[in-house]
């Protein structure tokens, strides 16, 4: 079966969870740089990668790469790439997105509109005609430009992968679904921990820790543009890949995960979402302001977007929300706090420095990811029985 270089672009900062993501589904890296891994995969593989990984914003099919200074040599470049082993002759072809960084050609949309006459171009010569109709399947390209070297790709996906299909109902200020389950997975928390969001909205971090406990592929339930690219990947490849998938779910499994909002109409929309992601009976949420987080068990693990910036209003509002948010860790015996926000006075108002402090880039707003660690569960002791 034929091997493709495929690329992965996730969040900034989030690169070493994706590669290992990645490595754990049997693939080799072969680069990682900012905002993307790259890795070899056949047709299974970008099947099960866009299905099964849960912190890519999406696959994408490397068609080639050049240098280009000029737009002359990034029509050439672009011209000599191999289009017609991926486009059909009636396939609907464009430049969805142009990025540059440090780079002499900056325009996104010139750099579009060069590319798509280029491909024009190469195309013509390939099915010897000089009109497309352009009637058929969708065949977005996505074009990174770093320091003059051109990387030009196909985008598999479609929407992006951080949209499971469960969120039909969110918050104002949601994070997204891809980056939740990426600072999950930065933290020591498993399946047989308890999980708690006091910010739940409308349910992220419980609904995808949720799927992580039970083994659901984050895209089992959607649609995929390269779907219909049956030239390339048959529907087997997609219905084995599913089909092993739901091979590995386990609903049986016990769950201490617990979403919290003050606003009982997030509440109710969190619970409309859990159930449509398939896990609502893994999850308890409430009605219940930060004022009241409390539990009679040891080393939980709170994960949480508490609000910030725009998201409130007046700074001393601010200020008093995180300090509260302090109080209450604080009178939790042995417990761990991961929290995502863009205050940068947080660990002031909280009363501690955190552990760790891990920058990410959420879009472009610059947020950090702070980790105040509690001590270690004592280890499970071994009964005679298991001697």
């Amino acid at each position: 079966m034929k091997k493709y270089d495929l690329i992965a672009p996730c969040h900034f900062g989030l690169e070493a969870v994706l590669k290992k993501e990645i490595t754990e589904l049997g693939y080799e890296i072969s680069e990682v740089a900012d905002g993307r891994v790259c890795f070899h995969g056949d047709a299974d593989a970008v099947c099960r990668a866009n299905i099964g990984l849960r912190t890519a914003e999406r696959v994408l099919i490397r068609v080639g790469s050049f240098h280009a200074e000029s737009f002359d040599e990034l029509f050439e470049g672009t011209k000599a790439l191999p289009w017609d082993e991926y486009i059909p002759s009636d396939g609907r072809f464009w430049v969805k997105k142009a990025s540059s960084v440090k780079s002499r050609l900056f325009s996104p949309s010139d750099i579009q509109s060069i590319m798509k006459k280029a491909m024009v171009e190469s195309l013509k010569v390939s099915y010897h005609t000089d009109w497309f109709k352009e009637d058929g399947e969708e065949f977005p390209v996505r074009v990174f430009i770093m320091k003059d070297e051109v990387t030009v790709a196909l985008d598999t996906t479609g929407d992006s992968l951080h949209k499971r299909g469960y969120r039909k109902l969110e918050s104002k200020a949601p994070i997204a679904e891809n980056l939740a389950a990426a600072l999950i997975m930065l933290t020591p928390w498993r399946a047989d921990r308890i999980l708690v969001d006091p910010f739940c909205g409308s349910g992220t971090f419980p609904i995808e820790a949720a799927m992580m406990a039970a083994g659901i592929a984050p895209g089992i339930d959607r649609s995929f543009t390269a779907e219909k690219w049956t030239h390339i990947i048959t529907p087997s490849n997609w219905k084995d890949v599913r089909d092993e998938c739901r091979d590995d779910i386990d609903m049986g499994i016990e769950t201490f995960i617990q979403g919290y909002d003050l606003d009982p109409q997030m509440v109710e929309i969190a619970r409309i979402n859990a159930a449509k992601a398939g896990v609502g009976k893994l999850i308890h949420f409430q009605a219940r302001d930060i004022a009241d987080l409390s539990h009679r068990k040891k080393y939980g693990f709170i994960i949480t977007n508490p609000p910030y910036g725009e998201r409130i209003g007046d700074r001393n509002e601010l200020s008093a929300l995180y300090r509260k948010i302090g109080e209450r860790y604080r009178a939790l015996d042995s417990w761990s706090l991961y929290m995502i926000t863009g205050f940068e006075d947080a660990e002031k108002y909280i009363g501690r420095k955190a552990d760790k402090n891990r920058k990410i880039y959420n879009g472009m707003i610059r947020t950090y990811f702070y980790q105040f660690m509690g001590p270690k569960p004592p280890r499970k002791e071994i009964s005679r029985n298991d001697q």
